[in-house]
């Protein structure tokens, strides 16, 4: 494999790739190392290589010239890389993908970045190293060298240790222990002193999967699992961000097509399908609000059909699901339920099929945020009917989530569909 480092401090590399196993491959010829400084590509006495960006700005970018001129002096580059924010993130699949390169060419940036016209001249991919900004991008050139070399055949002392680490299956690796087996009361765990290989497999198998569940559940929907890892991680403990969420479907304060204020009937098929996002989703509870009089009776009679009536013999699920369902007046009656039920006055958020476009209108809250907030409080989150909430209900919240189809011209979905929608974007537990 062999790597052209394009930095204009090549001299950064020095010491972590001639340590340990990297420095073993390049004496080996496993890996070879070609440096390539930028600087000597630079004109003038002073081998300047930045300048100041174009519409002004802070910051200085690395000058389009000398990094042309150091990049054509690689005759084999390969698949060229560029470190750098914006860039798709490296994984161990992109790292599997890099190993089987003959040439790869990483491209250090520095300063406030690149001329962008380089990315016009040459196919360079962008890859980051995380969500975060660095000096330059030297260190994440690191990241990905050592990622990519390790899974070179020969690279490891041990062949297995490569397919045995965190990620390689797609779920964080298991704990390790040596030497001694009893330090100070703190003993190396039985099943591993057992000689049982078959034991020791299936016991750190479910250290795998119970770490990455409590540390990186964000791994699951792609790890490949059987149905004995799932029945492992169904018994396992975890927290649910989802029981700090209630709904509540509001039938009054809402407009027409007209925008005209008015009520909307309390449906059968909406009670049921929202009962049942609230149940699967382990949601704090769901509210149907009316403050009319024969509307609120219906939907009392069909709670006690499925609650006590003959629909939760027939249904026992269906009654599990309806008992998490409660009929007020208004929103304001639901603030009060839930803050009897925590302890905690709810946050108040807003659904709508609109961006708000009045001048100078807050941004539309996003997913991330609402989720900060179940993270540390109740939220009730207001669903209308008809063609949307009324002001006087909006008024009350502390902002309007994003339309669930807010890049696209069609955004109608019915109200059962966009609360399962965005329950399920919202909790995002899979886990």
């Amino acid at each position: 494999m062999n790597y052209h480092l394009v930095s204009i401090f090549p001299h950064y590399f020095d010491s972590p790739l001639s340590s340990g196993l990297m420095n073993k491959a390049v004496e080996t010829g496993l890996v070879n190392l070609d440096y390539v400084d930028v600087r000597q590509f630079a004109g003038g006495v002073h081998k300047s290589v930045d300048d100041r960006p174009f519409g002004g700005g802070p910051g200085m970018l690395l000058k389009l010239d000398p990094m042309i001129k150091a990049l054509d002096s690689i005759e084999s580059k390969g698949r060229i890389m560029m470190l750098s924010p914006r860039g798709k993130p490296l994984n161990q699949a992109m790292a599997r993908e890099l190993s089987q390169e003959e040439n790869i060419t990483l491209i250090s940036g520095r300063y406030e970045g690149i001329d962008e016209r380089l990315l016009d001249l040459y196919p360079i991919e962008l890859v980051s190293v995380g969500d975060f900004v660095l000096n330059g991008g030297e260190a994440g050139a690191v990241c990905l060298l050592e990622a990519v070399s390790r899974l070179l055949p020969g690279f490891m002392g041990h062949e297995d240790s490569g397919e045995e680490e965190s990620f390689s299956s797609g779920l964080l690796e298991y704990p390790h222990y040596t030497r001694p087996e009893d330090h100070d009361g703190l003993k190396v765990p039985e099943v591993l002193r057992s000689g049982d290989h078959g034991k020791i497999a299936d016991w750190r198998r479910e250290c795998s999967l119970s770490t990455t569940l409590s540390d990186r559940p964000d791994l699951l929907p792609e790890a490949q699992l059987t149905v004995e890892d799932i029945d492992f991680l169904r018994k396992q403990p975890r927290t649910r961000l989802g029981r700090n969420l209630y709904i509540a479907l509001c039938h009054y304060p809402v407009v027409n097509k007209f925008g005209e204020k008015v009520a909307v009937s309390v449906t059968n098929l909406d009670l049921h399908d929202m009962a049942r996002v609230t149940r699967s989703y382990g949601l704090g509870g769901f509210y149907a609000t009316t403050p009319i009089d024969d509307q609120k009776a219906l939907a009392d009679r069909l709670l006690d059909h499925w609650k006590d009536g003959a629909g939760s013999l027939a249904n026992p699920d269906r009654a599990e699901a309806f008992s998490k369902v409660k009929v007020f007046d208004d929103i304001d009656a639901a603030v009060l339920d839930i803050e009897a039920q925590t302890g905690q006055c709810p946050r108040l958020a807003a659904t709508s099929a609109r961006l708000d476009r009045r001048k100078k209108a807050e941004p539309a809250m996003t997913y991330k945020e609402l989720q900060s907030w179940l993270a540390n409080s109740p939220v009730l989150l207001i669903f209308g009917t008809g063609h949307g909430l009324a002001e006087e209900v909006l008024s009350k919240t502390e902002g309007i989530l994003r339309p669930v189809r807010y890049l696209d011209d069609y955004n109608h979905l019915s109200v059962r569909s966009a609360v399962a929608i965005i329950v399920d974007r919202l909790i995002a537990d899979e886990y």
